[in-house]
């Protein structure tokens, strides 16, 4: 049935299908779970009004969003969510091309300014690498976690897949080869050598040659062969900070001071484009915070 002609009801095959094809097409578990909320909502709204899908219905969906007093960031990752089915539908000649384009007009929600996130300074950073006990074999796992994050800007999903078979020697120095990020892209990171002395440590008291680099484990202090959880990186991230008196740190804001630090260092931002992934480089911008720079505030140097 023709989506753009009438809307089955939310138990029936055709809608079930859609689902299936549309969790199909997303690669990251994070952006599923966002997707599929924002699927369910729309659908719902659907359902309730007996409307079929059409760029009115998404229209009405987005001004009820706004109407809820959502962020604009919010409202735009659930535009986008649905943007992406009406591309699977069309795709997959569930939906009539010309109503898809129609329907992909419908505008994101203009932001107001610039999120401002968190980055650490030098100082907060030292501090919160200072924290792991790394007599400990729980110590030098956080300690390489750690590391890790700041030294090489991984998202906590990337870091909990590592294996060892991404260590390798290329053009002289350690790195991060072949590693799979965001939507598929592939990037080869370089390992500094203080994250490496990290690594080495852990893996040499863990006793790990091969397979998983960060691993679950056990309070008798076993290693287990199965490897962490982002949640446990996150955890790792949340419990050092809290230790050491840093309020509201999460792995992103790693990911997102190691952007920082590298450009506060004089490097190029089309590299730390490439360090972190990004598709697009207006990303990167935002995750350097070069838009404004707080600590050092160009209106601070206004003498009159």
């Amino acid at each position: 049935m023709s989506l753009s002609l009438s809307l089955p009801a939310p138990s029936s095959d055709p809608l079930a299908e859609l689902r299936r094809i549309f969790r199909n097409s997303l690669t990251s578990a994070h952006t599923k779970r966002a997707y599929i909320a924002a699927f369910n909502q729309f659908f719902t709204l659907a359902a309730e009004s007996g409307r079929s899908v059409s760029r009115a219905l998404l229209m009405e969906y987005r001004a009820q969003m706004i109407d809820r007093g959502l962020s604009a960031s919010t409202i735009n990752v659930r535009l986008s969510a649905i943007r992406k089915l009406i591309s699977e539908a069309r795709e997959n000649n569930l939906l009539d091309p010309l109503e898809a384009a129609r329907i992909l007009t419908v505008p994101g929600v203009p932001l107001r300014g610039v999120r401002l996130g968190h980055w650490l300074t030098p100082r907060e950073a030292k501090r919160l690498l200072a924290i792991p006990d790394r007599r400990t074999l729980i110590g030098k796992r956080t300690f390489a976690i750690l590391s890790v994050l700041v030294y090489c800007a991984l998202r906590r999903e990337e870091l909990s897949r590592l294996e060892m078979r991404h260590i390798q020697k290329r053009e002289g120095r350690w790195v991060i080869a072949d590693l799979i990020g965001k939507r598929g892209r592939v990037r080869t990171v370089p390992i500094p050598s203080a994250a490496k002395v990290a690594l080495d440590e852990w893996l040499a008291a863990a006793d790990i040659e091969s397979g998983f680099l960060f691993r679950q484990l056990l309070k008798s202090g076993r290693v287990l062969t199965a490897p962490i959880g982002a949640w446990s990186v996150w955890k790792s991230v949340v419990t050092a900070s809290r230790i050491a008196g840093i309020q509201h740190l999460g792995p992103h804001d790693l990911r997102r001071s190691s952007a920082k630090f590298c450009r506060k260092a004089g490097g190029d931002i089309e590299q730390i484009q490439e360090l972190l992934g990004h598709e697009d480089i207006s990303t990167t911008v935002l995750y350097l915070g070069t838009k404004q720079e707080i600590r050092n505030a160009v209106n601070d140097r206004i003498a009159l």
